[in-house]
């Protein structure tokens, strides 16, 4: 078992990785909330592979309540979140109470969300079920809702109470999630550790279960170190969004469909590259070795889908964007990113060209 912490000024918590997390999931619980209402948000996906038999374990020990929502992205959105208020309000919670977020990214942000502005916020844990949330969308507090132009357009900071990450569930994962989440790591790596860099270049989507225990906690660690040196996203935690502004405006551009969130961070930290070095901000070395390594763990690099002015229309609505100019997150060394700022003139110009 591993434990990461976050030090943060309202609170600290713990983010516990382990092969079977459910026996300290409930110690936590019977020391934390053993007086609580306990909602559990999840979707129909995850119900039935975990949370059914969680409940049908420990309905005695704790007062519980179910809620479960589609799976995808489409889930993600202000009606869906309606639909939780009402919920929560229909089974009396108060202030008092508490919400487990049980689920992927999707589930993770949107309870996250709820559980932050219901009744002006409720404490919540997050128990990330895929790659991809375990070693990002879980840690740090960001809870958001998309809307039509934009995603994550429509959130919050509010950090959890404590994250549960079981790598068992994994194994229940597809090749295409398994590589989604290892988009996230290769992002991590990238801006921050380039030992890890070197640990992931000794694998591929097939043979990372070999370390992925070390993998999530390394992966964990950047994020948290991140976290506490920049908790509202002004300076340094900015790191976090390499590959996110072109990934999330191709993520909108296809409605939320198609691409996968990790699939459009792979083509956004590559593309993003790419005109990074046309503009000599970058090295050409630097474009080989991410192309590189999302080929290896066999993630997309480019989109057949690529109206500039759309990008840039997407781009310029997204929460990287200050006033008239926009925060790019680059790469200058495996292991170092930076953040350089242009304007939206400037911008256009760069994907023009």
């Amino acid at each position: 078992m591993s434990t990461v912490t976050i030090s943060l000024k309202e609170h600290d918590y713990c983010i516990y990785i382990e092969k079977h997390i459910q026996s300290r999931l409930n110690a936590w619980l019977k020391e934390h909330w053993h007086n609580k209402k306990i909602m559990i948000i999840t979707d129909y996906h995850v119900q039935n592979l975990y949370v059914n038999d969680w409940l049908e374990q420990n309905s005695r020990d704790f007062d519980l309540y179910l809620t479960s929502i589609a799976p995808g992205e489409q889930s993600k959105t202000l009606e869906q979140a309606q639909y939780l208020y009402e919920q929560l309000a229909y089974h009396e919670f108060t202030r008092s109470d508490a919400i487990i977020a049980f689920g992927g990214g999707v589930v993770g942000d949107l309870a996250g969300f709820v559980a932050s502005t219901y009744m002006r916020g409720l404490p919540f844990i997050q128990v990330p079920t895929t790659l991809l949330a375990q070693v990002d969308s879980s840690i740090g507090g960001k809870t958001a809702v998309d809307t039509p132009f934009a995603k994550n357009l429509i959130g919050t900071f509010a950090q959890p109470q404590a994250v549960f990450i079981a790598t068992e569930v994994l194994q229940t994962l597809s090749s295409r999630q398994i590589r989604e989440g290892m988009a996230e790591i290769i992002k991590m790596a990238a801006i921050g550790d380039e030992h890890l860099w070197q640990l992931l270049r000794q694998y591929n989507d097939e043979t990372i279960f070999k370390v992925m225990p070390e993998v999530i906690e390394k992966s964990c660690q950047i994020k948290a170190s991140l976290v506490m040196e920049d908790q509202f996203d002004c300076q340094q935690r900015m790191l976090l969004n390499f590959g996110h502004t072109i990934g999330h405006a191709l993520e909108t551009l296809y409605d939320y469909q198609t691409l996968s969130h990790g699939e459009a961070v792979a083509i956004g930290m590559v593309q993003l590259s790419r005109l990074a070095q046309k503009h000599h901000l970058i090295s050409e070395e630097v474009v080989k070795q991410l192309l590189a390594m999302c080929q290896q763990y066999h993630l997309p690099t480019y989109s057949e889908k690529w109206d500039v002015l759309a990008l840039y229309d997407a781009m310029t609505h997204d929460k990287k964007a200050r006033n008239d100019h926009i925060h790019l997150i680059l790469v200058n060394q495996i292991g170092h990113g930076f953040i350089h700022t242009i304007t939206f003139k400037q911008l256009l110009a760069m994907l023009e060209n």
